[in-house]
């Protein structure tokens, strides 16, 4: 497959990879770890360098770009390991917004663009395996009033959040596709608690309970019992970007560990020169290109709006749990165990590369999906 940046793309990885450069080390990483909140000041700089604009229309003050642009700059992220809640708010919470009403955007999508409004997906919940169908929290619709109970766990960016978008139950049973509908609920609303927690990688999330949280039906996004088409489209894209921002982390997790083979030494010379690390490292190239060529064709197919999109997408997911794995593991043995450790940066990304395969279904929960769809 050949695939050509655009001028536009070109000068838009360009800058992401200058920003990497600028503002990421391993000891800066550990710094911003121990953040809480995180840096706002490299938050504003995304919305001053326009990032924040890249997938919303131009009609709402965006630059009317899509999910290759978004692959191209959340890679180049990636490679940085950049703690910002660039998918949380902006590819999966603008995602949601694009399908608000037009009351609900002139409110929500200015504020996003200047930086001033952060968004979190609450859909995952405790003792289920992840699917959005397998959602059960209860929103109970009472006239022009829908009352919220249950709770959400994992939620990225759950902590610092302003506006929530909730995936909860207001008909069927979980396991069905039909009687699901989304709400923006006010992150400090009544009866909202949200108890902050760190991710295996060092990152913001939170569990999130609703206590007869009430919001006006004004609040739905799209139709009632309607919304599974619209979350299933707007995960697609974000997993499309996590999956982007993950290929940057196993680039930089290959390429460091080539780097040492060829400066640690063992009986003289440099471990490089073994042959059969040679052939562990063409492995781990061969699992990376691999994941990112899948990456491309997912993304290029829900661009031009293929009919199996959606299963390239989980074809993608699953391909980047298990080549995620195999590369982190053998950078970690290559690099003798010291890859474990917080001095080197290649246990900060084994961490990210592992955290992501959990995001929204695993591995296994995306090879199903394929299954059921045969």
């Amino acid at each position: 497959m050949h695939f050509q940046l655009s001028e536009e793309q070109q000068m838009l990885a360009d800058s992401a990879k200058r920003f990497v450069r600028d503002n990421s080390d391993v000891e800066k990483h550990r710094q911003n770890k121990k953040l809480m909140p995180l840096d706002t000041a490299t938050w504003q700089q995304f919305a001053d360098l326009g990032w924040l604009a890249v997938p919303f229309e131009e009609a709402h003050g965006g630059l009317g770009m899509g999910p290759l642009e978004t692959m191209v700059l959340l890679e180049a992220l990636g490679e940085g390991l950049i703690m910002a809640p660039y998918i949380a708010t902006v590819v999966l919470g603008g995602g949601f917004l694009r399908h608000a009403s037009a009351a609900q955007q002139a409110e929500t999508i200015p504020a996003l663009l200047e930086g001033k409004l952060q968004v979190a997906f609450a859909a995952e919940e405790y003792e289920r395996v992840f699917t959005l169908e397998n959602t059960a929290m209860a929103a109970d619709v009472t006239g022009s009033e829908v009352i919220l109970n249950g709770t959400k766990s994992c939620v990225m960016n759950g902590d610092q959040a302003d506006l929530l978008v909730v995936l909860a139950r207001t008909g069927g049973q979980p396991g069905d596709q039909d009687g699901l509908s989304l709400f923006l609920v006010d992150a400090n609303a009544p009866g909202v608690e949200r108890v902050a927690h760190r991710t295996v990688d060092g990152r913001q999330g939170a569990e999130i309970r609703f206590n007869q949280v009430k919001v006006s039906e004004a609040a739905r996004i799209g139709e009632l019992n309607g919304g599974y088409a619209i979350a299933r489209d707007v995960l697609h894209e974000g997993l499309l970007a996590l999956s982007a921002e993950s290929v940057g982390s196993l680039s930089v997790l290959l390429n460091e560990t080539v780097e040492y083979s060829k400066t640690r030494k063992q009986f003289g010379m440099p471990i490089g020169k073994f042959q059969v690390l040679q052939f562990r490292m063409a492995d781990m190239f061969i699992a990376m290109e691999q994941t990112r060529s899948l990456l491309l064709a997912a993304t290029l197919k829900t661009v031009e709006g293929h009919d199996d999109a959606a299963k390239a997408v989980h074809a993608m997911k699953a391909q980047l749990g298990r080549a995620g794995r195999k590369i982190a593991q053998e950078a970690i043995q290559i690099h003798g165990g010291m890859g474990m450790t917080d001095e080197l940066g290649v246990g900060h990304y084994v961490k990210r590369v592992t955290g992501v395969d959990g995001l929204f279904g695993n591995a296994d929960v995306h090879l199903m999906a394929i299954a059921r769809s045969a």
